[in-house]
């Protein structure tokens, strides 16, 4: 009980810590909470899932076998606590944004909503309304969309072929809806690591290039899934009118958004950063304005965090094994391919490659990134344009979040769905992904041919 009570008041200040620390951009107290929520994380280890657990161990066990044997330098070690800090602390602050779901009645009733209209703009609609939600709620969209879905069928009594078909239609599509956040979204933690890792990238230089490999996505999506969603659209609900308290909805997001902006446009942060800082203070502001006491904001803030441990602590663990095998990843051993455009897209396309791969047997994405990533800034330094491999890794991000299955979206969809977590990755997403890898490809060479020739 202590315990607990120690873990839901310290997580608030790492994440505060880690916020102030990338105000100021200081990487010493950006470490400082990362070491808070690793230790958060270890004293509230009971409730943490098996392989949350497992990455956390073997994330220490190969940090310190590092440091031990003089492979890795304090310099590094500080680094890596700081992207541990700085990725549990990214989820915490956009998961704030979950406060508000349990206010309005048109997130409860979201799958009327976007059932509405004729059947064959279902599937796009759904996916695109679902990256559009993911892109301020993160992992809130997945429990907004998979919990909903549950008490809506429970409420109308769909049971047996035709609940399985409304959960292959809707949830899948809910699934790749959050996957083409890394694509589109300024608030996806792949962008955040990507322009973390090179500050030279930004999140405008990636959009059109994400933006064209989401058409690819939705395209493949709505030509397999379209005749699902004739079938369900007939057990549909139509609504009369729009939910009470939309236009309410559409107010709060525009100001978080119009916050970001001016936060990007007044004091040179990141898109990420802005939205780390935006979502929280927000949120607060409202329920402070709903007549809440700040005991109670607070009390309910440190809840919201404090049920993220599990997502937090993959997210830390991913970042501090990524920088410790970075570390032992010699310099030198990509810069061969560099010194060629078609050396370049090779390296761009094994990136795409390897990340659903890696994350079918088992690895989830975070981690191949964090790995991956780590390796490109001695790259870059050797005049490496970092766009074209940047895309890919987005794209492969993407694709990996439909694929692993132990990935923290394919196990959501799971438990709500009461589906196993290898058929959602495999038999309902795997033709999928078979059908759009070569396109991606395809669009990969195209873009590369599209983008200047550097130096």
């Amino acid at each position: 009980m202590i315990r607990g009570r120690l873990v839901r008041a310290t997580l608030p200040l790492a994440m505060l810590l880690a916020l102030s620390a990338m105000c100021m951009d200081s990487r010493s107290l950006s470490a400082v909470a990362g070491g808070l929520f690793l230790v958060c994380f270890l004293l509230h280890g009971g409730q943490i899932h098996g392989y949350a657990r497992g990455l956390l161990a073997l994330g220490f066990v190969v940090t310190v076998w590092l440091v031990a044997g003089g492979s890795m330098s304090g310099a590094q070690l500080e680094k890596g606590l700081a992207d541990a800090g700085f990725y549990s602390a990214f989820l915490a602050s956009l998961g704030m944004m979950q406060c508000l779901v349990r206010r309005f009645e048109v997130l409860r009733r979201i799958h009327d909503v976007l059932l509405g209209g004729p059947p064959i703009w279902l599937y796009p609609k759904y996916a695109a309304v679902s990256g559009a939600i993911a892109s301020v709620l993160s992992f809130g969209m997945m429990n907004l969309l998979c919990g909903t879905l549950s008490d809506t069928l429970r409420e109308r009594g769909i049971t047996g072929s035709s609940r399985l078909r409304w959960l292959r239609s809707v949830l899948i599509s809910a699934l790749r809806g959050f996957a083409l956040v890394p694509l589109v979204a300024p608030t996806s933690v792949a962008v955040a690591i990507l322009t973390r890792e090179l500050p030279q990238l930004s999140w405008s230089m990636l959009l059109p290039f994400g933006a064209a490999a989401a058409v690819v996505l939705i395209g493949v999506g709505w030509a397999l899934e379209q005749r699902r969603f004739r079938e369900i659209s007939s057990e549909r609900v139509a609504l009369a009118q729009w939910p009470a308290g939309t236009l309410g909805l559409v107010v709060l997001v525009l100001a978080v958004f119009t916050v970001m902006f001016a936060l990007v446009t007044l004091t040179g942060l990141k898109v990420s950063a802005a939205a780390m800082l935006a979502v929280p203070g927000i949120t607060f502001v409202y329920m402070l304005w709903r007549g809440r006491s700040l005991v109670n904001v607070a009390k309910e803030g440190a809840d919201q965090i404090a049920g993220m441990t599990n997502e937090m602590s993959i997210f830390a663990a991913s970042a501090l094994l990524g920088v410790s095998l970075s570390t032992v990843i010699p310099d030198t051993v990509l810069i061969g391919l560099i010194s060629s455009s078609s050396g370049t897209w090779l390296l761009a396309a094994a990136g795409l490659l390897i990340m659903p791969l890696l994350s079918a047997i088992g690895i989830i994405p975070i981690t191949v990134l964090s790995i991956q990533a780590g390796m490109l800034p001695p790259l870059v330094a050797e005049g490496m344009d970092p766009l074209p491999v940047s895309v890919a890794l987005v794209t492969g991000f993407s694709l990996a979040m439909m694929l692993s299955p132990f990935g923290p979206s394919v196990m959501l969809l799971s438990r709500f769905g009461q589906v196993s977590r290898w058929v959602v990755a495999f038999r309902w997403n795997g033709v999928f992904v078979v059908i759009a890898v070569p396109l991606l490809l395809a669009l990969l060479a195209f873009e590369a041919l599209m983008l200047p020739v550097p130096g």
